[in-house]
């Protein structure tokens, strides 16, 4: 029951305190299981976009990190198609410490500073290292294309 105590906690300070350009809501009769609405951080290919993610937490939280991936289509080295996210605190270097607004701001920075030389999508980051020009602008186009938001 601690777990669940702890999750409503998060999830008071994520509506009382929210993260700018993240809005993460549990889904209605769930509290494990949450929709995200993320901005693209400014001054990046996915700057303007509006990207939707899902994060679940497994029984084992907070001793195991949330899952979390995206379901707006990316153009990003440590993303691959299936939304998948390659990021250490999702991995190997989580802590109970860290929460879920934790997780989303490490997320967002990943966009503004992706990680060729740590890939999940290989082709995406052989172009980054070959091409970093053409590689932002693809994935400036694939921002323009699957995460404008709906006016």
């Amino acid at each position: 029951m601690a777990t669940t105590k702890r999750i409503l906690k998060e999830v008071e300070r994520l509506n009382k305190d929210p993260v700018p350009g993240i809005l993460a809501q549990p889904i209605e009769g769930n509290i494990r299981y949450f929709d995200v609405l993320m901005d693209g951080p400014s001054q990046s290919p996915y700057a303007g976009g509006r990207f939707k993610l899902e994060l679940f937490l497994p029984e084992e939280y907070p001793m195991a990190p949330p899952k979390v991936r995206f379901l707006t289509k990316m153009y990003h080295p440590n993303i691959d198609k299936l939304g998948r996210i390659c990021l250490d605190i999702l991995k190997d270097k989580w802590s109970p410490a860290l929460q879920i607004r934790t997780v989303l701001l490490s997320i967002q920075a990943l966009l503004s500073a992706p990680n060729p030389d740590d890939p999940l999508a290989n082709d995406v980051a052989e172009q980054w290292k070959t091409n970093e020009k053409l590689a932002i602008q693809t994935a400036t186009q694939w921002t323009q294309m699957y995460a404008k938001p709906s006016q």
